[in-house]
């Protein structure tokens, strides 16, 4: 009887039942990946693709990522994203045949790239066109609407940009932030209105972001599926952001604060790097217009950071910290725009910007409904539109003035 009961519990034991599935789990995840793997390795050694080949050449894609202007002439940063590796067999600058470097040299796999260096004497403030041809014969051509020199990697460069950085993104939310004391003797309707300016102001840098994430999508090498990856960067840093932000309830006072900062802060990186990439390539020159456009078109953002805080007393570190959060990216930014741009990057940084801010649109419209006591009809009230469209309104108002 003993024997019979030590048989039934050793054939019912839950640890070695428990093993045996694990075993076999594991069996039926390897067995597809071995499946997989023999199929490739069938269509290697087979090659069953040499009927199709009819003598066409293979599909070839470049695309030019930066261009750099310096005494030694012209160098040129390509990306590959062909069917199979491309080969550089001559460069023309003007119409003009000119020798050339290749680093590294050798075909360009798919994916890969490398930089064009040419010994051409630009001229300053004129166009020149480069046109790249493959041995095959294909074209891929690059203009330079206004040759200017490169920004160079020293201090004196890097402080110059910071000034500016700062300019366009940390003094004018730190300006908005000092409207703080005057607005925290705003009623209910007044905080309201703050809070639905807040959401008008965003919801244009949402969709402002957005559009140049897209464009810049467009620009970038086709093997990045470009459009794909915003909408995808997007819903990812909202979703995110979302889970962070809901792990303690919903965000209010200075944790709303900080997640407003942190989504203005990352469209300031986006656009910190179109306007460094913009000036460094002498697509757009910098004047003293354009700066203040800057400044005014981002006073609001600070005063939406303010806005959930208005009936709290946080200390003066933390409102040092929000400013740098917000507008600290934009120098950031620059710097990196000016010296190391690529477009896909820059897409990747404005649509996780974009995300971002849906997630403190979301976020300030359930703090809306909830500080006022009347749930949606808050969103509808007379106070919280008019904010909403003075919030919007302002913001392409002044937008007009940096667009170029």
């Amino acid at each position: 009887m003993n024997d019979m009961l030590g048989s039934t519990a050793a054939a019912s034991d839950p640890v070695a039942d428990a093993t045996e599935k694990s075993r076999r789990s594991l069996l039926w995840l390897v067995l597809p990946l071995v499946a997989l793997a023999l199929a490739i390795l069938w269509l290697l050694t087979t090659d069953p693709l040499r009927s199709f080949r009819n003598g066409a050449p293979p599909v070839e894609n470049l695309t030019f990522e930066r261009t750099i202007l310096s005494s030694a002439g012209i160098s040129v940063l390509v990306r590959a994203g062909g069917s199979e590796p491309m080969t550089v067999a001559q460069v023309q600058v003007d119409d003009a045949y000119w020798q050339f470097t290749q680093d590294p040299p050798g075909p360009i796999a798919r994916g890969a790239t490398a930089w064009i260096r040419l010994p051409f004497p630009w001229v300053l403030g004129e166009a020149h066109a480069i046109n790249i041809v493959t041995n095959t014969g294909a074209t891929f051509g690059h203009e330079i609407a206004v040759a200017v020199p490169t920004p160079a990697r020293d201090s004196l460069s890097l402080f110059h940009q910071g000034v500016l950085g700062a300019f366009v993104g940390l003094v004018p939310v730190a300006i908005g932030l000092m409207f703080y004391p005057a607005l925290r003797g705003v009623g209910q309707g007044g905080m309201n209105f703050l809070l639905a300016l807040t959401v008008g102001l965003l919801a244009f840098l949402f969709v402002d972001a957005l559009e140049d994430a897209l464009e810049l999508a467009g620009e970038a090498a086709a093997l990045f599926q470009g459009h794909v990856m915003v909408v995808l960067a997007a819903t990812a840093s909202f979703l995110l952001l979302m889970a962070v932000g809901r792990r303690h309830g919903a965000p209010a006072g200075l944790a709303l604060a900080t997640f407003i900062a942190l989504g203005i802060g990352l469209h300031n990186l986006g656009e910190g790097l179109a306007i460094g990439a913009a000036f460094a390539s002498g697509a757009a020159g910098l004047g003293t217009f354009l700066v203040i456009g800057f400044t005014l078109h981002n006073i609001t953002e600070g005063i939406g950071i303010a806005a959930p805080i208005l009936k709290k007393r946080p200390p003066l570190a933390a409102f040092v910290g929000l400013a740098l959060l917000a507008g600290g990216p934009a120098v950031i930014g620059l710097w990196i725009g000016s010296l190391a741009f690529a477009p896909q990057w820059s897409a990747l940084a404005l649509a996780i910007g974009a995300g971002a801010i849906l997630q403190v649109i979301v976020e300030v419209s359930f703090f809306l409904m909830r500080s006022s006591g009347t749930g949606l009809r808050a969103l509808v009230a007379p106070g919280a539109m008019a904010g909403l469209a003075a919030g919007v309104g302002f913001m392409f108002l002044t937008a007009m003035l940096v667009k170029i």
